[in-house]
């Protein structure tokens, strides 16, 4: 059978992927980045931003509900509109920090809104697949962790594609609502910047400028039990 084939149940040959295409998706996943600052002025061609959201409609959704939807914004009063609501809650979100903290929080550039050549606003409509769920009958989030699914599975092909992300996440969902006109049914997951990039920071950015550090996998794996540390 060639591996295109698929049975007739619906299956299809499965196996670990070449040397070089496993490679390629963890060098995706290592060097995705929240881009910031280095976006470029050219537009996205079509048939790429309809790949990237091809790889976000791919992901995995509870009851393949499939709760997302992605809103295209490249209308410059919209987005204006945006960075104030953006600025407002910057502005207090600063204020929540003390110190030389706050000094630093005050130099770090938290958003492309206006660099960016497209913005997508990704929501999750917690209507979609009816009143009862499948894989959500005891976790109603689950609709939510979805639809960030879709937003990790983007991320990462626009890496492959040469294309920069950035998650804007400081603003009031009531602005974001209002903005977009969102029905009650429907809220807000991700803000994101998209365009081209010719330079990633090799490292997050955040763990450069000293606001953190990446913690040692080491250091997130217990065993069996919260806290239990594996033997070895």
């Amino acid at each position: 059978m060639k591996p295109e084939e698929s049975k007739p149940d619906g299956l299809q040959p499965a196996g670990a992927f070449s040397e070089s295409e496993r490679a390629a998706v963890y060098r995706a996943i290592r060097e995705r980045r929240d881009v910031r600052s280095q976006f470029q002025p050219d537009s996205i061609a079509d048939d790429v931003l309809m790949r990237i959201l091809g790889a976000a409609h791919d992901a995995p959704s509870v009851g393949l509900s499939q709760p997302w939807n992605f809103i295209v914004i490249r209308d410059a009063t919209i987005r204006e509109e945006v960075r104030q609501s953006f600025e407002r809650a910057n502005g207090e979100a600063e204020q929540m920090f003390s110190g030389a903290r706050r000094t630093l929080y005050s130099e770090l550039k938290l958003q492309g809104i206006r660099d960016a050549p497209v913005n997508l606003f990704i929501t999750c409509d917690r209507e979609r697949g009816g009143p009862t769920v499948l894989g959500r009958t005891h976790n109603r989030d689950t609709d939510l962790y979805s639809t960030v699914c879709a937003v990790q599975n983007l991320w990462l092909a626009a890496r492959a594609e040469g294309i920069g992300v950035g998650w804007v996440s400081i603003f009031h969902d009531s602005d974001l609502r209002r903005i977009f006109a969102l029905p009650d049914h429907v809220v807000p997951v991700a803000y994101l910047c998209l365009g081209h990039v010719s330079e990633l920071y090799e490292s997050p950015e955040l763990e450069l400028r000293g606001w953190g550090r990446k913690t040692p996998l080491e250091e997130m794996i217990f065993a069996d039990r919260w806290g239990e540390r594996p033997e070895g």
